[in-house]
């Protein structure tokens, strides 16, 4: 079997041959493959009938050149009537290697398989249902196991309506909302599924397959920056959620943690939002980024905590007519839609990049307590919207927080949110960049209209943020502008603020992935382990498979 790496294809042979609104969403088609079976065979110096069987594990863009914008594949082939070590050694490329065996299946299907459970009384709780509570309790569930997972919010078609509701001018719900609920944060957001965690256990491609297994569209298999959708996510989440309790697990819906009792052996049991308490052996402590109360409770039930970095800034928004051009030139109506990803350090040594980025999408009012605003951005699957929005951060420190406490960092949180909340009367602040970078409340908007999720009106976005913060972002947009032309627009848009990026919050945990209280596994993003949907499934699935090897369920046949 042979592999290659690199293999290229002109971005514009591809739109020649295959349908427009099937090259927009990533989808390998049937021509698609042929034309990528003729490149390898033309790479190769081989016929393209010696190629039997071709595998397309990754695709990508490469648009570093304009004029030479290219399609790139890593692949795996079978071939017949040829000598492939003989072929290579000819070769001479490091991007193509030959693999002893000719078993595709195997690199597609590179699944943990599990023995049938050893009897026990094992009571495993997991609170949260985002993508670590959620991937857990499935792992879980999928050995045999019969886990509760308690969720403080609704499930996912409550939670649609309450949110919608919330944006249409009602009340905010702040047990369900845009952070709280079933599928977690990430429900309402891009559901943008690359991840920076080195993946050395091949979790991150079962994080991919469990969800293509529930729904998800199946391009994300093999794209490099595959996203799902807020639209399709919700349904995703929801099959997952159905596969637990078929398979004997419970999910508890507007239930809430309480508290956490233990003795010097470790966790007894908890108590939950009725104040019922339930008997509690392992305890999988998913909750998202947003679950402050939680935090404090955990912090005052003696449960090891730090402040640790995080960064803070606004929502930009721009036309996505000026991201695509700018990025793929005059290709750009053909191509994927485009997005971008910008870092830059400011003279004083302050980091400031995009995050987060949503082609196509719109900024959404993500807030979960009253009197305090934050704002996210999501997509739909098509990304269809007009313009293109990112985070704009600036990156700061537990030095920064104004304080000593481990909790000092959700406490900086509150104070900016509170000034955003009050910029603009609790509704989405938006402000100009010229006047922005003037410190001045907007008064009209340029060709630029925003597209939100969650009334807007004009606030002064800049008194909402740190002075630290405001200056390097107006710093780093003036040098974004010299990345992409037209980024630092004067009628580009700034809505505030973005303080909600990861946690504030870092729960320790030991080599078995425990906290100093036996019992209690810290897991996911608000734990402080993971960045992201797949990041946090991945972390879910680490914790669950270190319960299982401890209680002798986990085989190692692969």
């Amino acid at each position: 079997m042979i592999h290659m790496s690199q293999l290229k294809v002109p971005a514009r042979t591809i739109c020649k041959k295959v349908p427009a609104d099937v090259v927009r969403r990533g989808i390998i088609s049937s021509q698609e493959k042929e034309l990528v079976i003729e490149a390898a065979a033309k790479s190769l110096h081989i016929k393209k009938e010696n190629i039997t069987r071709l595998f397309i594990d990754k695709k990508s863009l490469d648009a570093r050149k304009k004029d030479q914008i290219n399609f790139v594949y890593r692949i795996y082939m079978v071939t017949d009537g040829i000598n492939e070590k003989k072929t290579l050694s000819r070769y001479g490329k490091n991007d193509v290697k030959y693999i002893e065996g000719n078993n595709i299946d195997i690199i597609e299907n590179n699944e943990i398989l599990y023995e049938t459970p050893k009897a026990n009384n094992e009571k495993i709780i997991v609170v949260g249902m985002g993508p670590a509570g959620m991937f857990a309790a499935l792992e879980l569930a999928e050995a045999g196991m019969k886990p509760v997972v308690i969720e403080r919010g609704s499930d996912v078609d409550t939670r649609q309506n309450k949110v919608e509701s919330f944006w249409n001018g009602g009340k905010l719900d702040t047990e369900c909302n845009v952070q709280f609920g079933e599928g977690g944060a990430g429900t309402f957001s891009d559901g943008k599924l690359n991840t920076m965690v080195k993946d050395k256990s091949g979790y991150n491609k079962k994080v991919l397959k469990t969800f293509v297994r529930y729904g998800a569209p199946e391009e994300i298999l093999y794209l490099q920056k595959p996203h799902i959708g807020t639209d399709k996510l919700r349904d995703v989440v929801k099959a997952i959620r159905n596969r637990i309790t078929e398979l004997g697990g419970k999910v508890l819906f507007d239930t809430k943690l309480e508290n956490v009792i233990y003795d010097e052996n470790g966790l007894t049991e908890i108590e939950i939002t009725d104040g019922r308490k339930i008997k509690c052996d392992k305890l999988i402590l998913a909750t998202g980024h947003s679950a402050r109360d939680t935090f404090y409770m955990l912090n005052d039930r003696g449960v090891d905590m730090e402040a640790k970095p995080f960064a803070v800034g606004v929502r930009v928004e721009h036309p996505q007519e000026i991201i695509g051009m700018n990025q793929y030139g005059e290709l750009y109506k053909s191509l994927p839609v485009a997005d971008y990803k910008l870092t830059y350090t400011t003279k004083s040594g302050r980091g400031v990049y995009s995050f987060c980025m949503c082609p196509g999408g719109y900024v959404v009012n993500a807030s979960s307590e009253n009197g305090r605003l934050a704002v996210n951005g999501m997509s739909n699957y098509l990304r269809d919207s007009e313009n293109a929005n990112s985070a704009i951060v600036v990156t700061i420190s537990p030095s920064d927080f104004g304080g000593d406490s481990p909790l000092s960092g959700i406490e900086f949180q509150r104070k900016w949110e509170e000034a955003a909340y009050n910029a603009a009367g609790g509704m989405i602040p938006v402000q100009l960049l010229s006047d922005f970078n003037e410190g001045k409340i907007s008064t009209s908007f340029g060709d630029v209209k925003p597209q939100t999720k969650g009334g807007y009106k004009f606030g002064n976005v800049r008194k909402s943020l740190p002075d630290f913060i405001g200056d390097a972002i107006s710093e780093g947009m003036n040098a974004f502008d010299k990345r992409i032309k037209g980024f630092g627009r004067d009628d580009a848009l700034i809505l505030g603020i973005e303080s909600r990026t990861s946690s504030p919050v870092k729960i320790l945990r030991d080599e078995s992935l425990q906290s100093n209280i036996k019992g209690i596994y810290p897991c996911g993003e608000g734990a402080g382990y993971a960045g992201g949907i797949t990041s946090a499934a991945m972390d879910g699935i680490r914790v669950a498979k270190e319960i299982l090897s401890g209680i002798g369920t986990l085989s190692t046949i692969q």
